[in-house]
């Protein structure tokens, strides 16, 4: 049975790998017994764990094995974890909204007035360029 090149990929390695990371109880693995699990060479294993713990989801306990240092991971993924900095941020979206939308108004409200104003017969008489 040949396999595809996106079977291969390491984008589904890496969801794989994080899947595995998400069924150990601890968060910890052992990137041999992972290679063998995920039946893949050893390289690509880490080809991935470098880059997770370039971004700091990982970390190494030992020389062949990693802790898991993200959000924690459920079986669609990592779990969104609403911190004092996400919440923040979703604050000021709201508020930003709140803005945008009062702003939208005042433009809608201007427009109108502009149109009523050069419209209107009584305006048309008294209207010049300059």
């Amino acid at each position: 049975l040949e396999k595809t090149r996106y079977d291969t990929s390491l984008g589904l390695l890496t969801k794989k790998f994080v899947g595995l990371l998400g069924s150990s109880p601890d968060g910890i693995v052992d990137l041999n017994q992972a290679a063998e699990v995920l039946n893949v060479q050893q390289r690509r294993i880490y080809d991935i764990t470098n880059v997770l713990e370039g971004i700091n989801l990982i970390k190494k306990k030992s020389k062949n094995h990693i802790e898991w240092r993200g959000s924690p991971i459920t079986p669609n993924g990592p779990a969104r974890v609403a911190t004092p900095a996400v919440m923040d941020l979703h604050s000021d979206l709201a508020d930003l909204e709140a803005k945008e939308n009062l702003l939208d108004e005042l433009i809608r409200h201007s427009s109108t007035q502009l149109k009523h104003l050069t419209e209107d017969a009584d305006n048309k008489k008294h209207a010049y360029v300059t």
